[in-house]
């Protein structure tokens, strides 16, 4: 006799083959399978539920069927017709990991498969600072589009410079923290948002940023990162440390720019250490 962890992986196997009308079958056969979770896996995919695989993120196979919105409404009308308990969870997630995942960008879908998430009723606002801290921004424009409230660190990562001020005023702390990191994230050509916020002077410097974005590294970090000369230049001269180190490798801005061959930002940390 087939195990549930068997049946699940025949399921996903069907979805990844595109066969909705197979899954279909599978689900009024096992209506088990939108209502348990897979045990395996970890990190941020740990204990998956069915749903949760049609947005190919984590990457399994680095690719989407062509009518994976189809499949995933087939799963959706299962959830629905059985009432399943544990619906917004899955729902909101799943955006979460469409918005944040580059294989369904890639594969021409993630706006659509956006769209049918969220006519479900999954929650815009939760998956926006994921799409926002894995650079998906048109998935990040698509959830603003569809209700999710403008944050500052939306602003800023959207360019949306008029409403940068007016935001910073309103956030907390642990936002503007987030803006700062995401100015020097987004900072290649264009460093605006980035001096703006450094105006403000109600930014640490050195603060590592809130947990869900990069919180392993400092701004100057993620600078460094970006192959922004410029936004380094305007950290380091606003005062950023030069020797912290981030959470993972424990690098410093330095190390960061040889490792990744920032030939100027690196002689530029140099002359000022």
């Amino acid at each position: 006799m087939e195990t549930f962890n068997e049946l699940f992986h025949r399921a996903v196997a069907a979805m990844d083959a595109g066969d909705a009308a197979g899954l279909k079958i599978m689900l009024e056969t096992h209506p088990e399978l939108i209502k348990k979770r897979l045990i395996e896996g970890k990190g941020y995919f740990r204990d998956p539920y069915l749903l949760w695989f049609v947005a190919e993120n984590p990457i399994r196979l680095g690719r989407l069927p062509v009518n994976i919105v189809e499949v995933t409404d087939v799963i959706l009308r299962a959830i629905e017709h059985e009432a399943v308990e544990s619906r917004q969870v899955q729902l909101d997630y799943a955006l979460l990991l469409a918005a944040s995942g580059c294989v369904a960008r890639q594969c021409g879908v993630q706006l659509a498969l956006l769209d049918t998430l969220l006519e479900a009723g999954a929650d815009a606002q939760g998956a926006l600072l994921p799409a926002l801290a894995h650079r998906e921004l048109e998935a990040a424009e698509r959830l603003l589009l569809r209700g999710a409230a403008l944050t500052l660190t939306a602003a800023v990562c959207t360019r949306r410079y008029g409403d940068i001020e007016r935001l910073a005023c309103l956030a907390a702390p642990e936002e503007r923290q987030t803006a700062l990191t995401a100015a020097a994230m987004y900072s290649a050509g264009d460093t605006l948002a980035l001096a703006l916020l450094l105006r403000r002077g109600d930014v640490a410097l050195d603060a590592y940023s809130p947990a869900g974005f990069h919180a392993h590294a400092t701004p100057l970090h993620q600078a460094v990162a970006a192959g922004s000369l410029e936004a380094v230049r305007l950290l380091v001269d606003a005062g950023a440390s030069l020797a912290i180190r981030d959470h993972i490798y424990g690098g410093t801005p330095l190390g960061w720019a040889e490792h990744l061959q920032h030939a100027e930002i690196a002689a530029l940390l140099r002359g000022r250490m």
